[in-house]
């Protein structure tokens, strides 16, 4: 869907919200806090800037963040888990401001961590724009999960295929959605307007994906590393826009 660009500044704004999460919860994150401190860190941000959490009671999802360490890939519930030296955690979240929706997410270090896990997570992250830089008018939409799959496997590492990007706007999740990885088909074409949010979870090990009991926690069928970066995108005249910075 193109969205007009009252829309888009109404995501903009969403965008804000989301990135001064990503901003007071890195502050935080060190050994020793749980991650349901995280939580508490984000319900704070959005009730002091009078917006509402798209993560809170989504199919019954009970915070308003995913809180996923090491080798857990998406979808972590904050809990009393406390984050040791050497982790590494994905912070996923998101807001709404006046009826529309904005998603991102990071990977932090938690103290001193390793090599592979440093690297593990500028992979990613350059993933994530490399993908981001194929969001231009005409450009086809798959043409973004190439892009991150180049990067990853150029690395060493493989992407999850089971969790994927998606447009965004009124809805948290809206069609299409956006692989992380060159499905076979180039997808439909980007056009000015169109919002997405570009997601990449990279593996330091293979793609495979186990979900917990919980029914929401994933981790890696292997046990290795895992690390997630989003940013909310617009498409425009003059290229990507990322709403969430």
């Amino acid at each position: 869907m193109r969205r007009s660009p009252e829309e888009i500044a109404k995501m903009r704004k969403a965008g804000k919200v989301v990135a001064e999460i990503h901003e007071k919860t890195r502050a935080i994150i060190r050994p020793g806090i749980t991650t349901r401190q995280i939580d508490a860190v984000s319900r704070e941000v959005l009730e002091r800037r009078g917006a509402r959490s798209n993560f809170l009671n989504y199919h019954g999802f009970p915070a308003t963040v995913c809180t996923s360490p090491n080798d857990m890939i998406v979808h972590g519930i904050p809990s009393d888990l406390v984050l040791v030296e050497g982790d590494i955690i994905s912070v996923d979240c998101g807001a709404i401001v006046e009826g529309y929706h904005g998603d991102a997410a990071y990977t932090a270090p938690v103290g001193e961590v390793s090599q592979e896990a440093l690297r593990l997570m500028e992979v990613t992250e350059a993933s994530l724009w490399k993908g981001i830089e194929q969001l231009r008018d005409g450009n086809r939409l798959h043409e973004v999960g190439r892009a991150v799959q180049d990067v990853a496997e150029a690395a060493g590492y493989s992407v999850v295929r089971n969790y994927v990007g998606h447009a965004i706007g009124t809805e948290m999740h809206e069609e299409p959605q956006v692989p992380n990885y060159w499905p076979g088909t180039p997808g439909p074409r980007v056009k000015v307007g169109n919002v997405f949010a570009i997601e990449p979870m990279v593996n330091v090990g293979g793609p495979e994906t186990v979900e917990l009991a919980d029914g929401w926690s994933v981790v890696t069928a292997d046990g290795g590393l895992s690390a997630h970066f989003e940013h909310t995108i617009a498409v425009t005249d003059a290229g990507p826009e990322v709403l969430t910075i």
